[in-house]
C-alpha cells in the first residue's frame, strides 16, 4: 500500500491531504463492481478495475475531487456547473409524485448534468425511492459520479411555485418569521436539526435556504421566508440554522445538509415592493445609504461555515461602494459582489450557485404577456437582457459564478470554452468546489437511502409535535379588549377560515351563525392585489398594497361577524399588513407566521402559550408604508405596532 502512496505523492495528488484513514463506511451500490484491497471495500466507480484516488475514502475531500477532475472531460465538467431540475411528467416545474425517468436519464448521460432541485412532494418512503432510482442512474455514467438533490424549503406552509415545497409528509413548522418572532437561537437550530434529518432519509442533500435577507421593504413578497428586517435578530437567526442544516459549525460531514444562503446580497430593499422575479421588479434600492445593514445577516451564515451562497436577481439601483458605482447588473453577473465582496473581502470558499433561470432570455411572453395555459417562459437575465445566452454563461463564470441554477444547457459552457472566452482552469476550480462538497457528505460511498426508514422518520409524530409546539410559541397578541380566553371546553364558537374538526377536537361547539355563538374564530391573509395578471410570478406571489379596503372579501366579513359577536381575528402576516382597519373590531388581535388550526387553537384555549414578538414593524397606513426607505428598517412614521412588540397573552 505504501507504494500507492509514494505514488500519488509524486503525482501531487496528496500534497495537502491527510495521513490515510481505515475506517471502513457503508458501501451503496447498484451497479458498480466493489474492490477489495487490504482488507477493505471500495466503489469501482470507473469500471476499471482499480482502484483510483477518487474512489479511496481514506483520502481527504479535496485531494479526491483534485484527482476526479483531472479525470473529467471538459463536458463533465461542463455538466457538473450545471444545476438542473429533476423532472416529472407533464410538469414544468418538476412538481408531482414521480420522476420522469426517462428525461431525467437525458440530462445525465448526454448533459452531464449532477446535481438538480426536486420538487416532488409527498410521503417520505415514496420521494426515497424515487432519489434511489436517479442515484441508480447516475451510478451508470462513465465515472459514476452521485447526483445532488436540492430543494426548496419545505417543512412550512407557504409553498409558492419556485420558493416553496408542500410540506406533504414532513414535519410542519413555522415560517422562518415565526422563528424570528420567538427569537430563540437553540431552537431555531432545532428546527434545522429535524430538518436535516427528514432530507437525508429521503436523499436531499442540499437545503436551498435560509434567506439572509433583510424584510425592510414591506411590500415585499419575499418577506415571509426571511427573519424579519433587523439585522442583528436576522444574523443570530441565520447563524443558527445553518449550523442545524449543515450539523455544526466546523463544515460539512457527512450528516450534513449543505445549507444555500440567499440571496446575496439587497434583495429586500426591493425597489416599491416589487420581486425581481418579474421584469418590473428588476432593481433593489438604498436611498437611504443601508446596503452595510443588509450585508450583517450573512456574516452570521459566514461564522456558520455555509457551504453555499445564491446571488440576488436584483440590480443594486445606483448603488456606489467607497465610491465606486457597483455594475448595474443582477448580483449572478456582477465580479464586485462575487469576487471581490463575497470571496474577496468576506473569505467565502463554498459554492456559489446562481439563482434560477439568469441565463435565459426574457421575451414577450415573459415581459408581461404571458396568459394562464400557456407553458411559462422564465428568464431574469436583468442587466444583461442584450447579451446572447452563450455571452451570459461566459458574464456569470467571470463574476464569479460555480454552478448555475435551472439549467442544463452545459453545452454552452464548453462552447465558451472552447472559443477561448473561458479558460478550462478557471471551471476546474468551479468543479473541485462543487465535487468536494459530494466527498464531504459521503455521496460517492453511498448517495442511497433506505426507503423504509424515510418512512418511520419524515414526518414522525416527535418531529410534529415539537414543530406544532413552536407554531404556538410563534403567535403575536396584538389587541385582547375581550376577557374571554381561554376559551373553556364546550365554548359555542363560529367559525371562518378554521377546520370545525379541528375545533372540535379542542372541545369547543361549531354554531352555524354568529348570533349562536359566544365568540367566532376567523383566520386572514395579509392583503395583496394580482396588479400584473399577465405575467406568472405576479399572479403567484402576493405584491401591492397591504391595507384592508372596504369591499374585500375577508374584510367586510370580520366587519358583518364582529358586529354580533366578539371576534378573535388571527392574520397570516408573511407581509407587515396594515391592521388599522381591525384594530376596533376584533375583540382579540393575533399575528401568526404559518399555523395550523390546530396548534392556533391550543393557544385559544391554554394549552400552549403565545411568545411571539413582531419580527417587524406594522405599519399604520399605506401613506406611511409609500414614504419609507426601501432600505432602512423600522422606519415607518408611527407605526401601528413596533418592532418586537408583544401584548401579553
Amino acid at each position: 500500500m505504501a507504494g500507492w502512496r509514494y505514488a500519488w505523492m509524486a503525482l501531487g495528488v496528496l500534497a495537502s491531504g491527510p495521513a490515510l484513514a481505515a475506517q471502513q463506511p457503508e458501501l451503496g451500490a447498484r451497479t458498480a463492481p466493489r474492490l477489495t484491497i487490504d482488507g477493505l471495500a471500495f466503489k469501482d466507480l470507473n469500471k476499471n478495475g482499480k482502484l483510483e484516488p477518487y474512489e479511496d475514502w481514506r483520502l481527504s475531500a479535496d485531494v479526491r475531487a483534485a484527482d476526479l477532475t483531472r479525470r473529467m472531460t471538459l463536458e463533465e465538467k461542463a455538466g457538473t456547473m450545471m444545476h438542473g431540475t429533476l423532472p416529472a411528467p407533464g410538469n414544468t416545474f418538476g412538481s408531482g409524485a414521480a420522476y420522469d425517468l426517462t428525461g431525467a436519464a437525458k440530462l445525465i448521460e448526454d448533459k452531464r448534468v449532477s446535481s438538480f432541485i426536486t420538487r416532488l412532494s409527498g410521503p417520505g418512503a415514496a420521494l426515497a425511492e424515487e432519489n434511489n432510482k436517479v442515484q441508480a442512474l447516475a451510478e451508470k455514467t462513465r465515472l459514476g459520479v452521485p447526483a445532488t438533490i436540492s430543494t426548496d424549503p419545505r417543512n412550512h406552509f407557504q409553498h409558492t411555485a419556485g420558493a416553496g415545497v408542500d410540506s406533504a409528509g414532513f414535519s410542519q413548522w413555522p415560517e422562518s418569521l415565526g422563528f424570528a418572532a420567538i427569537g430563540d437561537a437553540a431552537l431555531m437550530q432545532r428546527f434545522g436539526e429535524v430538518a436535516r434529518a427528514e432530507y437525508r432519509a429521503v436523499g436531499i442533500h442540499v437545503a436551498l435556504s435560509p434567506q439572509a435577507d433583510l424584510a425592510t421593504e414591506p411590500r415585499w413578497s419575499r418577506i415571509t421566508g426571511t427573519f424579519g428586517e433587523d439585522a442583528d435578530l436576522a444574523s443570530r437567526m441565520v447563524r443558527a440554522y445553518v449550523a442545524g442544516f449543515q450539523a455544526g459549525e466546523a463544515g460539512l460531514n457527512k450528516d450534513s445538509v449543505v445549507a444555500v444562503v440567499k440571496h446575496w446580497v439587497g434583495y429586500g430593499a426591493a425597489k416599491e415592493g416589487w420581486d425581481s422575479h418579474s421584469p418590473y421588479g428588476r432593481y433593489a434600492t438604498f436611498p437611504g445609504g443601508n446596503f452595510a445593514y443588509h450585508v450583517k445577516p450573512f456574516e452570521g451564515a459566514f461564522a456558520a461555515k455555509a457551504a453555499g451562497v445564491m446571488p440576488t436577481y436584483s440590480i443594486l439601483e445606483n448603488l456606489s461602494i467607497d465610491g465606486k458605482p457597483v455594475e448595474q447588473v443582477g448580483a449572478g453577473f456582477n465580479k464586485f459582489l462575487l469576487t471581490d465582496l463575497l470571496r474577496g473581502t468576506y473569505g467565502f470558499k463554498g459554492v456559489i450557485v446562481s439563482d434560477w433561470a439568469i441565463t435565459n432570455d426574457c421575451p414577450a411572453a415573459c415581459q408581461g404577456g404571458w396568459k394562464p395555459g400557456e407553458p411559462p417562459v422564465i428568464g431574469m437575465p436583468w442587466g444583461v437582457d442584450n447579451l446572447t445566452e452563450t455571452q451570459r454563461f461566459a458574464k456569470a463564470l467571470d463574476a464569479g459564478v460555480d454552478q448555475f441554477g435551472g439549467t442544463e444547457n452545459s453545452d454552452l459552457v464548453v462552447n465558451i470554452v472552447k472559443a477561448g472566452q473561458a479558460s478550462e482552469a478557471r471551471l476546474d476550480q468551479s468543479v473541485q468546489r462543487i465535487l468536494e462538497q459530494k466527498f464531504e457528505q459521503g455521496l460517492f460511498e453511498n448517495p442511497y437511502v433506505d426507503p423504509a426508514a424515510a418512512g418511520r422518520l419524515v414526518g414522525a409524530a416527535a418531529f410534529q409535535a415539537e414543530g406544532r409546539a413552536a407554531q404556538s410559541r410563534s403567535l403575536v397578541f396584538l389587541e385582547r379588549r375581550a376577557q374571554n380566553l381561554p376559551l373553556k371546553a364546550g365554548s359555542k364558537v363560529y367559525l371562518k377560515g378554521v377546520d370545525a374538526a379541528a375545533a372540535q377536537a379542542a372541545g369547543l361547539v361549531v354554531v352555524d351563525a354568529p348570533e349562536k355563538a359566544d365568540v367566532a374564530i376567523v383566520r386572514t391573509g395579509t392583503p395583496h392585489q394580482v396588479l400584473h395578471p399577465n405575467y406568472l410570478f405576479g399572479l403567484m406571489q402576493h405584491e401591492g398594497d397591504l391595507d384592508f379596503k372596504d369591499g374585500d372579501a375577508d374584510y367586510e366579513a370580520i366587519k358583518a361577524i364582529s358586529a354580533k359577536v366578539p371576534t378573535i381575528v388571527s392574520v397570516f402576516l408573511d407581509r407587515p399588513a396594515v391592521l388599522t382597519g381591525l384594530k376596533g373590531r376584533a375583540a382579540v388581535l393575533i399575528g401568526d407566521f404559518g399555523v395550523s388550526d390546530g396548534a392556533l387553537l391550543d393557544v385559544l384555549t391554554g394549552k400552549a402559550k403565545a411568545e411571539g414578538r413582531l419580527p417587524f414593524e406594522l405599519p399604520s397606513s399605506m401613506m406611511a408604508v409609500n414614504a419609507q426607505a426601501s432600505d432602512k428598517p423600522y422606519d415607518s412614521a408611527d407605526p401601528l405596532y413596533r418592532f418586537g412588540y408583544r401584548l401579553e397573552p
